[in-house]
């Protein structure tokens, strides 16, 4: 018999728009693979060819028609396939799994952001994760003002084009999620330089990735 790998850690990074998770998960990412962890990276909506296809739909400005009810479902469409697909294969290999926005986006964004019904986007998240819950999941937390203009420097994609007010409803989504489920969720500032912040995060996740 083979020796037992152990199982993997699942690490999300959640936020609003522009509060700089992605340069967050890039340092993490370097920092794991210094020692010595395989490490494997993925964003969503996306990370599959399925996935990418349906992430064009959902930030396509072009799409101004879709129904609350559509995107939501979307984004679980995308979900499942990358749960099942890549992520469940690169944890039971033991890998550390970076996912640049998970479940708690859909809650955040579709729950508080598009005012959909909080049980039902709780019940569509189970679905779309396949009961698949994170280790930890490291919350950039950061003034919407600041991270909207941000984000929205240069061209903003379907979702940054909701606006300010809508970004402030997710930060207060986030927020909650975060009061919720304290043992998962570690609420990180996201303001200073990306060194200071990435500093935070280590402290954040020492203890989870030893």
């Amino acid at each position: 018999m083979g020796m037992e790998v152990d199982r993997g850690v699942l690490v999300t990074l959640e936020g609003v728009d522009g509060c700089g998770k992605s340069t967050q998960a890039e340092l993490l990412a370097r920092s794991l693979e210094r020692a010595g962890r395989e490490v494997v990276r993925l964003r969503e909506p996306g990370g599959t060819p399925l996935g990418e296809k349906i992430r064009s739909l959902l930030l396509d400005l072009a799409n101004t028609d879709m129904s609350d009810e559509c995107e939501v479902l979307l984004y679980e469409a995308s979900r499942a396939q990358l749960v099942r697909t890549v992520v469940e294969p690169a944890l039971a290999r033991g890998a550390v799994v970076l996912c640049d926005r998970f479940f708690d986006s859909t809650y955040a964004y579709q729950y508080g952001g598009r005012g959909l019904d909080e049980s039902l986007v709780r019940r569509c998240n189970v679905l779309g994760s396949c009961g698949l819950m994170p280790d930890l999941t490291l919350l950039f937390d950061l003034d919407p003002r600041f991270a909207h203009e941000r984000a929205t420097r240069g061209c903003a994609d379907r979702m940054e084009a909701e606006g300010l007010d809508f970004q402030r409803r997710v930060r207060e989504a986030f927020l909650r999620a975060a009061a919720l489920e304290p043992g998962r969720f570690v609420v990180v500032d996201a303001s200073g330089t990306p060194e200071e912040v990435a500093a935070r995060v280590q402290d954040a996740c020492t203890a989870l990735l030893a």
